[in-house]
């Protein structure tokens, strides 16, 4: 007869393993001397490489964490992925043709950019810009920062795993491309200002589709707030995250949003009026805390106050002309073209050759949408810059992420680079 078999044994249970609060683990006795006999088992750092391609980081930026479990214990940014050496190609084309080059730093305000470079040039050619001009320049510009918030709020609170607001954001952000579109011609890079003015007038219909716009525009941001502002989650994710106090914005040179969120009053268009900012009535709004929810509500209250610069600019705008008369600097009407000679001669030195400021340099500082944007310019009397360099928002503001992004979780790191708001263009150059 065969013997019955026998149950296999069950394998004894390994007692759990017991966690410390000082990253140790604690080893069962029995088990010590695989280690030495010290019953403590040290966990080692983590280096996570976070980009350069990666969604979170909002471009091509490289972000090296070091990682104790969830917790963050060093940041490094790494730039420079998208050098495209815009200003040193600047320095080899003629003042007229660099307002190409100056939107596609920051594609998300790039009327910015053509502002904050057109100004210094305007002062080493002592240009006029007529009235309307000044207040055209306003209004693009102001409905150009209104659609890069909206990216902002958009996108970062994508970032935290909302995906309605960045249909309702964008909705509004088309229809800003819209008017843009009518106006330049392109939906990006209108570089659509000149040296003295603009390139041509508004066109027909763009003011009623403007004040349209702009008339239920509060509505909808009172609609993003509904949805995000009294929410737990985004509150939990927000409140009291990546902390930038008052001395540390100030010590790195932040600017924008981002040095007001931690409650400094600082925008160049009120302390350092340019361009026409002093004839318009607009708050700026602060925070208190500093922390990634104070940058969002920021950026939030801005928009109301940009739309309200851009209903104030339509009823300033007055027919008269849109470029300085200065004909050194200004090409001659199209019309003049089929009946002067000199105008086609006029216009054909000016395209080819350009015009020549004096010597010397110049630097306005402005306020963007990213903070303050300045453009340097030295002229050696040629009719190219012979140094040109910008004062970029991002590339200062995003030294912060070394401070700001540590002692908290990973996921919290994601939500403060969101909340930074940074432009690799804008970074890099």
């Amino acid at each position: 007869m065969t013997q019955p078999s026998s149950k296999p044994k069950k394998p004894k249970a390994t007692p759990p393993v017991k966690l410390e609060t000082r990253a140790e683990v604690v080893i069962p006795q029995e088990r010590s001397s695989l280690i030495g006999g010290s019953g403590l088992l040290h966990t080692e750092t983590m280096s996570l490489n976070v980009g350069p391609q990666h969604p979170s980081t909002h471009g091509v930026l490289r972000v090296v964490v070091d990682m104790e479990g969830e917790n963050v214990k060093k940041v490094v940014p790494h730039i420079g992925y998208l050098h495209t050496g815009f200003e040193k190609t600047m320095e080899n084309r003629t003042y007229a043709q660099n307002f190409t080059f100056a939107p596609r730093m920051d594609y998300l305000h790039g009327l910015g950019y053509e502002l904050a470079y057109a100004l210094p040039v305007e002062q080493l050619t002592e240009a006029v810009v007529p009235e309307r001009a000044m207040h055209i320049r306003i209004l693009m510009v102001e409905l150009n920062r209104i659609s890069s918030h909206l990216v902002f709020l958009g996108t970062g609170m994508l970032d935290l795993g909302a995906l309605t607001p960045f249909f309702y954001t964008f909705r509004e952000r088309e229809a800003i491309l819209d008017l843009l579109e009518m106006v330049g011609g392109q939906r990006l890079h209108q570089s659509y200002f000149r040296v003295g003015g603009v390139d041509r007038d508004l066109p027909d219909g763009f003011e009623a589709a403007c004040k349209t716009f702009l008339d239920g525009f509060d509505a909808k941001v009172d609609e993003y707030q509904n949805l995000f502002q009294g929410n737990p989650i985004f509150l939990e994710r927000t409140k009291n995250i990546g902390v930038l106090t008052q001395e540390m914005a100030l010590d790195l040179g932040t600017t924008g949003p981002n040095l007001r969120a931690s409650g400094i009053k600082l925008d160049h268009r009120k302390t350092t009026p340019y361009a026409g900012y002093d004839q318009y009535d607009f708050d700026v709004p602060v925070g208190a805390n500093g922390d990634c929810f104070d940058r969002f509500v920021v950026r939030v209250q801005e928009m109301r106050e940009s739309a309200k610069i851009c209903r104030q600019a339509l009823t300033k705008l007055k027919p008269g002309p849109i470029q300085d008369p200065n004909r050194k600097i200004s090409l001659p009407p199209r019309s003049e073209l089929e009946t002067s000679m000199e105008a086609v001669i006029h216009h054909f030195k000016l395209v080819t050759e350009g015009y020549h400021p004096a010597k010397g340099e110049a630097y306005v500082p402005t306020e963007s949408a990213r903070g303050e944007l300045g453009c340097y310019i030295v002229s050696d009397g040629g009719s190219m810059p012979y140094r040109i360099h910008f004062r970029s928002p991002s590339f200062v503001n995003l030294q912060v992420l070394s401070r700001i992004g540590i002692g908290g979780l990973f996921a919290d790191l994601i939500t403060v680079i969101a909340s930074l708001d940074p432009v690799m263009g804008d970074v890099d150059r």
